[in-house]
């Protein structure tokens, strides 16, 4: 090498590289949910991401990681109220979505709809409500919420901009005002 010789500035990247933080990285692939999972019937069919699996301490030291720069994370309802000091175990979320769907898909015309974003539970839907006399484009929607401590909100049917959710006391609660639910048709 010629000691005299120039040296060559180093060259820079037209565009530098983004960087993505590795913890929300491992997040994204650890609510990441099977292609299967868009057939299942019931929530706990789609409970098959590393959050449903790895030890509940681990799911929630890493929920805890990527949300504390801020921002909605995709995440199950169950695990914001865990997080929150609000739910007792992973397990007793899941108990939650179980018993909804045995009450549900006992009766008619109540689908389960897995597709929900990365993360989510899924929700249920009472299609007799879309598109029925009263011509509601939105079926009757039941999904699980960290909203408020009946973890239960249902959207009723509804036509345009949907309507504010109405907070149901638990799966007791939903039970005795499913008659008033399935009335919209």
């Amino acid at each position: 090498m010629d000691v005299d010789a120039e040296i060559a500035a180093p060259r820079t990247a037209a565009y530098p590289p983004a960087l993505e933080p590795l913890d929300a990285l491992e997040w994204s692939q650890a609510v990441e949910l099977p292609r299967i999972a868009a057939t299942a019937t019931r929530p706990a069919e789609i409970r098959r991401a590393w959050i449903h699996r790895a030890a509940e301490e681990e799911v929630l030291a890493l929920f805890r990681a990527v949300s504390a720069r801020g921002g909605m994370i995709p995440a199950p309802w169950w695990l914001r109220a865990l997080a929150e000091g609000r739910l007792d175990s992973r397990a007793t979320g899941f108990r939650i979505e179980d018993r909804i769907a045995q009450l549900l898909s006992r009766r008619p015309g109540w689908e389960y709809v897995p597709w929900a974003a990365d993360g989510e539970s899924g929700y249920w839907e009472f299609m007799p409500s879309e598109n029925g006399r009263s011509g509601h484009k939105i079926p009757t929607t039941i999904l699980n919420t960290s909203r408020h401590d009946g973890w239960i909100d249902v959207l009723p049917a509804h036509t345009g901009s949907a309507p504010s959710p109405i907070a149901v006391a638990g799966v007791g609660g939903l039970r005795s005002r499913l008659g008033e639910f399935e009335a919209v048709r």
